[in-house]
């Protein structure tokens, strides 16, 4: 948006179709599992927000797991999500993922090759389960350049507000760029499906980002009413991930 009154006036605009889509949810016991990924300082905490800050708590759930336990180590990878996942008319947001294993834990060595590997190959069964099962899922992968990750990393640091945000990983986000990009290309590549697809946001304007996000989730969650009521999203900001976007600069390399 051009202005700061443009975006809170299209923010709340979109809310509510966000509050209207809930209802009917809870009404018919519609399920949603949103996935939202990104490098570290991609935006996701406030896209978040801004999607729940008007919803139900009751039939809204934020789910960001800590590191797992050793007991969680020894379970079937996806066995601690699965008992997280969206009831009727819920929906559930993952502040990260499974995914972690598709990212995260190849590039700093906190899984295996095989493990990587097994992972890969079995997310998009796992979600095709998922959805037979009747659970809507959304992936969205939140990209952004390296210049505004150290921009934004850096701003973390400083400010006394955010040091709660501030993590390891912060440390070496900006030194392992390259393999993190690695990873990227080949978890969009591999999990990509017809039942499951990744939708990628070029983030560097967050504002902007936080919109396209939002009229996305009513452009596929939503009934037909309010989806009526919402722009599509701007194609330039927020579109399906296809092989070429690899290469012809949609995502930062």
């Amino acid at each position: 948006m051009s202005t700061a009154n443009g975006y809170e006036t299209e923010l709340r605009s979109l809310q509510i179709g966000l509050v209207r889509h809930q209802m009917w949810a809870i009404r018919t016991g519609a399920r949603a599992l949103v996935i939202l990924e990104g490098r570290d300082g991609a935006g996701k905490d406030g896209t978040i927000s801004r999607i729940i800050e008007h919803l139900a708590p009751r039939n809204t759930r934020v789910v960001s797991l800590p590191k797992p336990s050793d007991r969680e180590r020894s379970e079937w990878f996806f066995q601690r999500y699965v008992r997280r996942l969206p009831a009727a008319g819920e929906i559930v947001i993952f502040n990260r993922s499974w995914y972690n294993r598709g990212g995260v834990e190849p590039v700093m060595g906190f899984c295996t090759p095989r493990e990587h590997d097994d992972f890969l190959r079995d997310a998009p069964t796992f979600e095709r389960m998922l959805e037979d099962s009747g659970i809507r899922v959304v992936k969205v992968w939140l990209d952004i350049s390296k210049s505004e990750q150290a921009r934004r990393l850096k701003e973390r640091r400083d400010d006394p507000l955010k040091q709660l945000k501030v993590s390891d990983l912060d440390l070496v986000a900006q030194t392992k760029w390259k393999a993190y990009s690695k990873a990227r290309d080949e978890m969009l590549t591999r999990t990509h499906t017809v039942t499951s697809p990744w939708i990628c946001v070029r983030a560097d304007d967050k504002k902007t980002a936080r919109l396209n996000v939002i009229r996305h989730l009513l452009h596929v969650l939503a009934t037909n009413e309010v989806r009526a009521e919402v722009a599509p999203p701007d194609p330039d900001i927020l579109f399906p991930f296809t092989d070429s976007a690899v290469s012809d600069g949609r995502l930062s390399p």
